[in-house]
């Protein structure tokens, strides 16, 4: 908890100019990065970079609001290739004629598989767009930034008036008050410590936090929640987080305890449960619909006959060409009013609805203001961008665990700065009366819970009967620390990231003996996860898994991936490759500890982390973990397992 306070800024200070100042280097770094990206290279390397799909072709074109034209298209090579598109996204189509001349700007609306609409700033298709290959390349994106700027200011603005009192709480200016609330009945399906956080939130005038450590039930604490605050005060709650995986979660639980759930934006993942939830899908199905379509044909009946003029170049043919643009125009502002209509009364239908953070301004809730507003992953939540949702609520309700994996942040001046520090981190040191730390977990055997519960939330955590004792095998360890000392495992640089391949070897080796332990006992083979810090360390892990003959039956049940990647996951045996061999005790961002608590934390029945203790025990984090593993009968060294 110390660490967090040193971070903490001074409320002396001008909070939201020194929030603003964060924001603005944040901007610069993430703008000249993407420059740097975009600027020099190829569109091969932008391709690979996710940034541009190319080649392209375009599949659909209709009228959008505001004169605009929506354009479906689809990448029809390189199909493989991940990228960063997503719903929002401020994107321009070009032709590969002429890049710089032949482009047109406009805002991706969905993207799903290789498909995406993008809704351009024009009412028609330029004749460049006919010639030559096409193209759709990502923009930096100003818009999520102008919105968190926007937000600051307001938000620094209403701190002055008499409805600025949750702004003023957030910061540390004013108390958070709590009603006298009557007992209720238990809600089914909750233990002791989550009736307590629905209990709070309940009762909260401006600010409840849940504080959720892994395994703790965390969503689920808080979907009983809004339904019962939803149940006690009939008012609409605004759901938000920072990530669409995160968004998609809460919507498809909400909605599977029957609340009306409307979710703005567009599903990472697409399922028909989620599509179903989105404005496009619910706008197909309103009584409305049919005149919308039938005005859009018209539009684009008379935009059609229009075009037989273009290349006429008479007065009559320009003045006809002009009417019939004008009638065109005129249907879709008719359009514009009928599909506002339709949103305006779908949001007002709706019981909860959710969005990201940036996404929670879109047009059709952005004036909408709210009792209640939920933020779930607030300790992945970069602040700026929480100000967004918050400034339209009365109460803030925020679940996370600050304990964990920080927001990503491009700046490491920013970061350093206190860019990194979290709303939910400065609440829960301002206002700890407002927490609640869900403290029975769902996930882990009791000793491989037991070393993160004493490090960093007090020793509080008691594993549910159903975890506590499980096991992988019968008799077996469930946490081992394999100490790498004297082997000689030293680690490389390659590039920017550290590696170790002797130590990936010998961790697929370990691996490779118990897959063959498992199988030879019949047992149904285990989820794996083998994870590292370090890229570069996955690359050569994923490299010798798949050439090994023993584990490749069991290639879809082993996840090879970065820790980060696995925050929220879970499986029943995990690797952990640290990588870090050095005479000179360095431990590089090994020193994140909020890092290595998601790494040892995803494991249900077996923890195996394997590093070298004369480098890792000069660190005290790392020194309690290895006498942790000791007391646990856990501590092994490679030469045992060598001979």
């Amino acid at each position: 908890m110390e660490i967090i306070k040193k971070k903490l800024p001074s409320l002396q200070m001008p909070y939201f100019k020194k929030l603003l100042d964060l924001l603005k280097i944040e901007r610069d770094e993430d703008r000249n990065s993407y420059l740097k990206l975009t600027e020099t290279s190829s569109v091969s390397d932008r391709r690979a970079n996710g940034l541009t799909w190319y080649p392209i072709a375009i599949r659909g074109t209709e009228p959008s609001r505001g004169d605009y034209l929506s354009v479906e298209i689809e990448r029809t090579t390189h199909q493989d290739i991940s990228h960063q598109f997503r719903f929002g996204s401020p994107a321009v189509l070009f032709s590969n004629h002429d890049p710089k001349k032949d482009r047109l700007e406009g805002t991706v609306t969905y993207q799903g598989g290789n498909r995406l609409k993008i809704t351009l700033f024009t009412d028609e298709l330029p004749d460049w767009s006919r010639d030559g290959k096409l193209g759709i390349e990502l923009l930096f994106d100003n818009n999520s930034y102008d919105e968190m700027q926007n937000a600051i200011k307001q938000a620094s603005a209403l701190k002055e008036k008499p409805e600025g009192r949750l702004v003023n709480v957030l910061i540390g200016g004013k108390t958070p008050l709590f009603a006298d609330q009557k007992e209720t009945a238990a809600l089914n399906g909750l233990n002791a410590s989550q009736q307590v956080a629905v209990q709070r939130i309940l009762s909260a005038q401006d600010l409840a936090i849940v504080h959720g450590p892994p395994g703790t039930g965390k969503t689920t604490t808080l979907v009983q929640a809004i339904k019962s605050l939803i149940a006690q005060d009939k008012d609409q709650i605004l759901v938000v987080a920072p990530s669409n995986t995160a968004v998609d979660l809460l919507s498809e639980k909400l909605s599977n305890e029957g609340l009306n759930v409307l979710r703005i934006g567009n599903p990472a993942r697409v399922s028909e449960k989620l599509m179903s939830l989105t404005l496009d899908s619910k706008m197909q199905e309103h009584s409305y619909v049919k005149d919308v379509k039938k005005l859009k044909k018209q539009a684009s009946e008379y935009k059609n006959m229009a075009h037989k003029y273009k290349r006429s170049f008479g007065k009559a043919e320009r003045d006809q060409r002009k009417a019939l643009f004008d009638e065109a125009h005129k249907i879709m502002r008719e359009v514009d009013k009928t599909e506002q209509f339709i949103i305006d009364d779908l949001v007002a239908k709706a019981q909860v609805i959710t969005a990201t953070l940036v996404g929670s301004n879109h047009y059709t809730v952005r004036n909408v203001k709210f009792n209640t507003v939920v933020i779930d992953e607030a300790g992945q939540a970069l602040e700026p961008a929480c100000w967004i949702p918050i400034l339209k609520a009365q109460k803030l309700v925020m679940a996370g665990d600050h304990l964990q994996l920080a927001p990503t942040i491009k700046s490491n001046e920013a970061a350093r700065s206190g860019l990194s520090t979290t709303l939910l981190e400065k609440c829960v040191i301002l206002h700890p009366e407002a927490v609640t730390l869900l403290t029975e977990q769902y996930r882990m055997n009791e000793t491989i819970m037991g070393f993160s519960s004493r490090e960093f939330y007090g020793g509080k955590l008691i594993a549910h009967s159903s975890v506590a004792h499980q096991l992988l095998l019968p008799g077996d360890l469930p946490f081992v620390f394999v100490d790498t000392a004297g082997c000689g495992f030293d680690e490389k640089l390659e590039g920017t990231s550290s590696v170790n391949p002797e130590e990936a070897v010998f961790l697929v080796k370990h691996l490779t003996q118990l897959a063959e332990t498992i199988s030879s006992g019949n047992e149904d083979f285990p989820t794996i996860a083998v994870i590292s810090p370090y890229k570069e360390q996955i690359r050569i892990l994923q490299e010798l898994l798949s050439n090994s003959d023993v584990l490749l039956p069991y290639q879809d049940k082993i996840s090879v991936n970065t820790i980060d990647s696995f925050q929220g996951q879970e499986r029943d045996v995990v690797y952990i490759s640290m990588v870090r061999s050095n005479i000179t005790g360095d431990i590089g961002f090994l020193a994140d500890i909020r890092r290595m608590n998601v790494a040892i934390t995803r494991a249900k029945k077996k923890l195996v982390v394997i590093g070298d203790s004369s480098t890792l025990g000069n660190f005290p984090f790392y020194a309690d973990l290895i006498r942790y593993a000791e007391e646990a009968e856990g501590y092994k060294s490679a030469w045992e397992f060598m001979q």
